[in-house]
């Protein structure tokens, strides 16, 4: 019988959770000696994020098959409900995986020693400083049937990959637009075609194209399926998504490093986004937008899609609209973009309110002084089919 796991002969503290930004098929080839110690530096640093992608999948299938399920809350949510005396350590795999509290061996008993032991070794679990408990450094909420792995909380640091709310509201707003019957009958293909393409616009955990994927399983009835492109600047991001399409059992995915579609050479059917949209302070990546009171990612996008996209495409976009003075500054700003794509391609669009105030305590910030709400809406646009 397999013994329950201890952590206390652990002696090394955990690596950094995916920081590299470079793979070695990106570093050249050559005898050069700086190059060769270069590329085992990064070979050793990827053969790092590969444990600790292998590590996170294991674990959030052994998660699935315990019967785990999280919503995850706000982050002030977490904090209050953490604040509570009684939830000062966990007392099972939600609260260690969840909420994120510090945990004694036996709460890990539910799960296989071995992958506990993985899991410590590729730095997903930490030691506290008196070697009593173990925190995670990552949380796995549910979503679209499956698990996400996404940042620990507190998250503040910049690159932090971010889950909560927002993504369930995009969930909720794809499921809307993405009909199962109907999104399989518009991503079909005859035998010999190409594959129905979507593109996930600064993926984040992956969720909105893992989610479309399952809307669109058993859609396409060609010879290849359709596959889902997976686009972020951030790279620990990417290895998040990774890890979250394995979990999910998704094929025919790619992701790639980069703003926007810059990097994605193929036609594409369906661009999927939910861009930053607030001003925050610490700046931090899937939070921070720039232009007009953080609008700037998401006319990036709009206008690069609407280029983009394949004759009969679709753009669907859930993002934050500042509203100064009861005017909604990012549909003031979307309308020319819009004009121009329906005159240019015939695009016709639809813009409707998801959630008319989030965010109330962004208000305080001086960056927002001028705000009276932040509201959440959805666009979605299709392009004609050329006959």
């Amino acid at each position: 019988m397999a013994q329950p796991f201890s952590f206390a002969a652990l002696e090394t503290p955990p690596a950094p959770l995916f920081t590299l930004r470079e793979t070695p098929d990106l570093i050249p080839h050559t005898t050069d000696t700086d190059t060769d110690i270069e590329l085992n530096e990064h070979s050793r640093a990827y053969a790092a994020n590969e444990r600790q992608i292998l590590a996170l999948v294991e674990l959030g299938r052994a998660l699935i098959d315990a019967g785990y399920e999280w919503i995850c809350p706000t982050p002030q949510t977490q904090a209050l409900v953490n604040g509570r005396f009684v939830n000062r350590k966990a007392h099972d795999l939600r609260g260690v995986f969840g909420w994120n509290r510090p945990a004694t061996p036996d709460v890990l008993d539910a799960l296989p020693p071995a992958l506990v032991q993985s899991l410590c070794e590729a730095g997903v679990l930490q030691l506290s400083i008196d070697r009593e408990t173990v925190r995670s450094r990552v949380r796995f909420s549910s979503f679209a049937g499956t698990l996400l792995a996404h940042a620990a909380w507190p998250t503040h640091d910049p690159e932090a990959v971010f889950f909560g709310p927002d993504t369930y509201r995009f969930g909720v707003f794809l499921e809307r637009e993405l009909g199962l019957a109907s999104a399989r009958q518009w991503a079909s293909r005859p035998m010999g075609a190409r594959p129905f393409t979507v593109a996930d616009v600064g993926c984040g955990t992956g969720a909105g194209g893992i989610l479309a994927a399952r809307l669109l399983e058993d859609g396409a009835t060609g010879e290849d399926p359709h596959r889902v492109i997976f686009t972020d600047p951030n790279a620990r991001s990417l290895r998040y998504t990774r890890c979250n399409a394995r979990i999910a059992g998704l094929d025919h995915t790619r992701c790639v490093q980069g703003q926007g579609l810059e990097a994605v050479d193929e036609p594409i059917d369906l661009v999927l986004a939910n861009p930053p949209g607030l001003m925050d302070p610490q700046h931090r990546g899937q939070r921070h937008g720039g232009g007009e009171l953080g609008t700037g990612p998401t006319l990036k996008v709009v206008d690069e899609a609407l280029q983009r996209l394949a004759p009969g495409g679709r753009l669907l976009l859930c993002a934050t609209a500042p509203v100064v003075d009861g005017m909604d500054v990012l549909w003031r700003a979307l309308q020319p973009l819009l004009a121009r794509a329906h005159a240019e391609r015939g695009a016709v669009h639809r813009y409707s309110l998801i959630d008319p105030d989030v965010a109330g305590a962004e208000l305080a910030q001086p960056e927002h002084a001028e705000v009276e709400r932040v509201a959440v809406m959805g666009l979605s646009v299709q392009l004609p089919v050329l006959r």
